[in-house]
């Protein structure tokens, strides 16, 4: 990780999570850094991944997991005829709209997560042939979750930038911080 997380307050165990899902959306949102809509929509690898795609799956995705912790409908439905739109831009939407999107969504994860009487709290997970039948998940399972899956498609982003212009997350770190300067 080419970012250091600071430390939380002293038993703010919330707040260690939350700081651990940012530090992993920044790598995510990093690898988009000076890049056009065009070459953030490149697939520069056999996969069909690519930046734009990332950003737009995991944000859906957090999306998705907070609304069923939250036992409330999914905004945005998905399954086996159109998942794969999860990854692509569609229509309009461009980079910048994605990430405002995933801005929203990242606060909502926040007020929500801080607001829930406690991380051992749990919800059901949907009827899936990959899920338990009757399963609960915690809050906390919930945040590890949301950590590990933003973190795997972090991983992602940064092999395709590199395959793209050869920048590295080291790179992108440092052009950021100029940036904010």
């Amino acid at each position: 990780m080419p970012t250091h997380v600071p430390a939380e307050a002293h038993g703010d165990e919330r707040g260690a999570l939350l700081a651990f899902l940012e530090a992993q959306r920044g790598g995510l949102r990093r690898s988009v850094l000076g890049l056009t809509d065009e070459q953030a929509t490149r697939k520069p690898s056999a996969s069909e991944l690519s930046l734009a795609g990332l950003l737009k799956h995991v944000a859906e995705t957090e999306q998705g997991w907070i609304e069923r912790a939250q036992q409330v409908p999914q905004s945005i439905e998905r399954n086996m005829e159109n998942w794969h739109l999860s990854f692509q831009l569609e229509g309009e939407e461009t980079v910048a709209g994605v990430l405002a999107f995933w801005d929203r969504v990242a606060k909502g994860t926040e007020k929500f997560i801080r607001s829930v009487p406690d991380l051992n709290d749990t919800f059901p997970l949907p009827e899936a042939p990959w899920f338990p039948p009757n399963a609960e998940q915690s809050m906390r399972w919930l945040m590890l979750h949301l950590i590990e899956e933003v973190a795997r498609h972090a991983g992602h982003a940064d092999i395709i930038r590199e395959s793209l212009d050869g920048k590295t997350a080291f790179t992108l770190v440092d052009e950021e911080r100029a940036a904010q300067s």
